[in-house]
């Protein structure tokens, strides 16, 4: 599954305000070297290095194009092309930054002690999750995916992302490894200009991309079309045509 950096960034700001408020709530630390794991087109990779200004600062994705708009935006920084599920550096780190990426990863069971090892004393795993899999518009996506000629292709999208666990689950597994664990849920209200195609818009650079990547062009068209419809009867426009999108996100902070 491919990415488009420029379709990520059509709505940058509403992306980049969970990355402030994670980053904002890390404890301070004169950290050395740190890296944001899954850093897109590299808009939380810029909040991380305003946050350690004196820090060696690197940014790791899987997807070529998102490393290529990161580099373009912060040449001076280090970007590089990694899985990260199978990320090899066993550190130290003063901070670990992973700003929307483990929903799209699985085993965190294994995968954030793995993380927690690759930490100085007193540094911090910072984690922010999308956890919007049984909100409208995910729910209408995989509608739209079975209930189409399109079914046979769309069977495994529903697979791509991984379902997360409670808020209590993720405390019990890092409260062992950790000096402390903070944990919070917020439910950002995006207003969206545009109706329910914004809305559409949002999505294709996030949620969509498994549902649209094994689609044939006019079948992606009546796909979206038929979506559009769905979404319109669940988020009818406020009086000014704006559309408000709820959406609720995990947030992690845990400090060796």
């Amino acid at each position: 599954m491919t990415w488009s950096a420029s379709q990520y960034v059509q709505f940058e700001d509403e992306r980049t305000r969970p990355v402030r408020d994670l980053v904002a709530a890390i404890p301070t630390v004169a950290a050395r070297r740190v890296v944001d794991i899954g850093c897109g087109p590299g808009n939380s990779t810029e909040v991380l290095a305003a946050r350690y200004a004196d820090a060696e600062v690197t940014g790791l994705d899987s997807d070529a194009d998102m490393i290529a708009a990161a580099r373009k935006r912060l040449p001076a920084l280090k970007f590089d092309v990694a899985d990260v599920a199978q990320w090899q550096d066993a550190g130290t780190w003063d901070v670990i930054l992973a700003n929307a990426v483990f929903q799209w990863v699985p085993d965190h069971a294994r995968l954030f002690p793995s993380l927690i090892d690759k930490l100085a004393p007193g540094g911090s795993l910072a984690v922010q999750m999308p956890d919007n899999l049984n909100e409208p518009p995910h729910l209408l996506m995989r509608e739209t995916a079975s209930n189409g000629p399109w079914s046979a292709k769309l069977a495994a999208a529903a697979q791509a992302r991984t379902p997360l666990a409670s808020e209590r689950w993720y405390y019990e597994l890092l409260q062992p490894l950790c000096s402390r664990v903070d944990i919070w849920r917020t439910i950002y209200q995006h207003p969206l200009k545009g109706g329910t195609a914004a809305v559409v818009e949002w999505f294709k650079g996030s949620g969509l991309r498994p549902f649209l990547a094994p689609l044939d062009d006019a079948e992606k068209a009546e796909y979206l079309k038929q979506y559009e419809a769905a979404l319109a009867k669940v988020f009818p426009p406020l009086s000014d045509g704006t559309v408000l999108l709820p959406f609720p996100r995990v947030f992690i902070v845990a400090t060796r």
